[in-house]
């Protein structure tokens, strides 16, 4: 990354200084002075330059605040910051334009990426000025431009950026009684922490540390100083080794990975082997004589969701997904239930799984093992041979699953639709289930998900399938040995179309008895200029989509897939429609009228939608299990009001995006470290997006987009230009001698790419091949 970090840009070894002499230099100084700042409570702040000695501004009041938000004089928003410029910064407008732009650290006010803060807008002429993009003045030539709001923080409505980080002690002060912390993170300040926190042999010897990371935290940070203030926590050992490196990204993104304490544990079933209560019995339906079954990828040990599908006598086929009852282990009020909620989701990293709940429930009591009597919620259907819904019942079950299959088991099945399967073929079968039952179950589930998923996608339902990659690791060492992408098939389909279906009946069914506090999930419109864009960028290459909705964008996708000149051009289409998507988000409903609009998911076109299948992993289906129940009378009324619901959503928001984030940058490590040992890599590539001096590049096989950069390859120049959307980046290559070689790129053009490991073995970087004669179509 050529970008640096806020007070990246001095040397190690440099000594902490006690002055600001410039704003430039501000990022390398520590405090001057502690002087208080001058912004005032009772009033809107005016946009002023900074002094040296006050290069932040107080925080209004919360009275101010308030009153502001009120008068919709101030903008409260997620702030977020570009991790590959961080000068940068913004803010969503309310009204449904361009981010707000906040320029520069002093404009965020100390704000951290993922705080929610309130933004006070500049005057108009001090907003941003950008080319209006393709829009030449057919007149006289000149460009035209737009203005994009620009404004500064002027209070943190909530911290929700851990303040915990990772980093590498760089200089110190014997006089300041203080060391420089630089966070790997160059989003984040760097932090001056107390001498008296680092090792005791940092002092004599620092550069035995220079590849050591530690943990820091940020207790506060002065308005006088560019630095934060904060403590140094622990080490976490050599950077770049796969423990060290994971524990510091969990540290910062607030995953807590410690182990259940005695408090939780004590609320778990003693009398091990646990069996189902009588009284529990006769409660539920006893659906343990079904041919139930769960299909799983095959390392899965947490077993949530299980089928059964078997034709009944007029041709209709009778249709179960039966879903681990963790609410009835799982109760309000109590130990286990305030740390489930505080992690709201387990995270799924390359070499391991860091639970939601204890091993004892996510492994064994709750999991639907085979062989096993467990307890469920379940929603069954009569179903006609295309899916349409009969008739429908809900309610708590008693099951046994008869066997575990994996993916690949199902999907064997359904490509041999005919075969006599043997015995051993598949997993053992219990209960008295035959393989031929078995199989016959999934190839009727099979079709029935086909129409299923047709249904959908003729309603407007979209899917932007990505590559993901999956690396394999040596079993005796635990370090990565392959990567290969996870495909989806016909099996994972058939599993998604159920689940959907589930989770769409059990949104209905808690929308209707709870519309003021139903917890659904909604996905908002996309970004519309941003949409646009790729729309635009896509027909400079005769490529058509049509985005005026989520369907007309589907067909658009379909239509291409089955014409593309190059392999690969629907993939990367894929890649560019994801940027103007929004991200699904948990929510309480109001039961107002006028916001059935907002409760709209437009990926799958439906009007209400929640999560209901994966308890185990996830919180917000414990809380919808909780509803439900209470909607069919099971249980009591649920405790939660509105706006402890609010509160609920809002967090399982932030604890998955922080588990989302945490799973990218496992892969990452774990891909850079494949690369250390087993690259160079050369793989095919398209380009995705080109800037004056660096292209984008979706690696096709991988699915990953890499940026490179011109002044890292050995050209002898390279040109930008832009016609209307059409960004072009001609590179002329060096040449012994030879005829020159010239490449010109735009998004879509095919390209070879080289990935390789850095010096340092943390990161890897990717450059293009020199391709072996001009390249100039375009």
């Amino acid at each position: 990354m050529s970008e640096k970090g806020p007070g990246k840009q001095g040397s190690s070894k440099s000594k902490a200084k006690k002055s600001l002499p410039s704003k430039q230099d501000a990022a390398e100084s520590p405090c001057k002075s502690k002087t208080k700042g001058k912004g005032s409570s009772k009033a809107k702040p005016k946009a002023t330059n900074k002094t040296l000695d006050e290069p932040y501004d107080s925080y209004l009041s919360e009275g101010v605040i308030s009153d502001g938000l009120k008068r919709g004089t101030f903008i409260k928003g997620t702030l977020r910051i570009n991790p590959k410029k961080y000068q940068d910064a913004f803010v969503p407008d309310p009204d449904g334009g361009s981010d707000i732009y906040l320029p520069g650290l002093t404009m965020r006010n100390r704000a951290l990426n993922g705080d929610v803060v309130v933004i006070d807008l500049l005057h108009r002429s001090q907003w941003k000025r950008k080319e209006l993009e393709g829009e030449d003045d057919v007149t006289d030539g000149e460009k035209r431009f737009v203005t994009q709001k620009t404004g500064k923080v002027v209070f943190i409505l909530e911290k929700k950026h851990s303040r915990a980080t990772t980093g590498f002690l760089k200089a110190y002060d014997k006089l300041d009684k203080t060391a420089i912390f630089s966070p790997v993170d160059h989003r984040l300040p760097r932090l001056l922490v107390p001498l008296a926190d680092c090792p005791k042999e940092y002092l004599k010897t620092p550069s035995q540390f220079e590849k050591t990371l530690f943990v820091a935290k940020i207790e506060n940070w002065p308005l006088d100083c560019p630095f934060a203030h904060g403590r140094l926590a622990r080490s976490l050992g050599e950077a770049g080794e796969i423990e060290p490196e994971t524990e510091g990204f969990l540290l910062e993104n607030g995953v807590d990975f410690n182990d259940f304490s005695k408090e939780v544990l004590d609320c778990l079933p003693k009398d091990l082997p646990w069996k189902i209560p009588k009284e529990e019995m006769d409660k539920r339906l006893d659906l343990r004589n079904e041919c139930i079954f769960t299909i799983d990828p095959s390392t899965a040990r947490d077993l949530d969701d299980a089928l059964h599908c078997k034709q009944l006598s007029d041709g209709i086929f009778e249709v179960g997904v039966h879903i681990a009852d963790v609410s009835h282990f799982v109760k309000p009020e109590t130990a286990l239930n305030e740390v489930a909620l505080a992690r709201a989701t387990s995270v799924y990293l390359v070499q391991r799984v860091i639970p939601m709940l204890p091993r004892l429930l996510c492994e064994e009591l709750c999991s639907l093992n085979p062989n096993e009597d467990r307890l469920a919620f379940s929603v069954i259907w009569n179903l006609s041979p295309t899916g349409e819904i009969l008739s429908e019942w809900v309610g708590k079950t008693v099951i046994r699953s008869c066997v575990k299959m994996a993916y690949g088991d199902a999907q064997l099945i359904i490509e041999n639709p005919t075969k006599s399967w043997e015995l051993g073929e598949l997993p053992a079968i219990s209960d008295g289930h035959s393989v031929a039952s078995v199989a016959q179950s999934v190839l009727n589930l099979n079709k029935i998900a086909v129409s299923l998923r047709q249904a959908r996608l003729d309603e407007g339902a979209l899917r932007l399938d990505q590559p993901k990659v999956t690396l394999s690791l040596n079993t005796e060492t635990g370090m990565p040995n392959g990567c290969v992408i996870y495909e989806q098939k016909d099996s994972n389909k058939l599993i998604e179309e159920f689940m959907l279906l589930a989770n769409i009946s059990v949104a209905k069914r808690i929308y209707r008895a709870f519309p003021d506090r139903a917890l659904l999930r909604r996905h908002p419109k996309p970004d519309a200029k941003l949409l646009d864009d790729v729309a635009k960028i896509s027909g400079c290459q005769e490529i058509k989509l049509d985005v005026t909705n989520s369907k007309t964008l589907q067909a658009s996708l379909q239509g291409h897939r089955d014409k593309e000149k190059e392999p690969g051009e629907t993939l990367l289409l894929t890649s560019l429609l994801a940027r103007p998507m929004k991200l699904a988000q948990y929510f309480c409903t109001t039961g107002l009228p006028e916001d059935e609009e907002k409760n709209w998911h437009y990926a799958l076109s439906i009007p209400v939608y929640t999560h209901f299948t994966s308890p185990i992993r996830r919180y917000p289906d414990v809380m919808v299990h909780r509803l439900l129940a209470a909607s069919l009378g099971i249980d009591s009324d649920v405790r939660e009001g509105p706006d402890r619901m609010h509160a609920i959503a809002s967090h399982c928001n932030d604890k998955r995006s922080a588990s989302k984030r945490v799973q990218e940058l496992s892969t990452e490590l774990f891909f850079s470290i494949f690369i250390r040992e087993c690259g160079p890599l050369v793989e095919k590539g398209m380009v995705s997006g080109v800037l004056d001096k660096a292209v984008d590049v979706l690696v096709l096989r991988l699915g990953i987009t890499v940026r490179i950069y011109c002044e890292q390859m050995p050209l002898e120049k390279y040109e930008h230009s832009k016609t209307g959307h059409k960004s072009v980046l001609s590179l002329r290559w060096k040449t012994d001698g030879e005829e020159p070689v010239i490449q010109c790129l735009a998004v879509f053009s095919p390209v070879q790419v080289i990935i390789k490991a850095k010096e340092d073995g943390l990161k890897y970087s990717a450059f293009l091949e020199r391709p072996s004669s001009s390249q100039n179509k375009i």
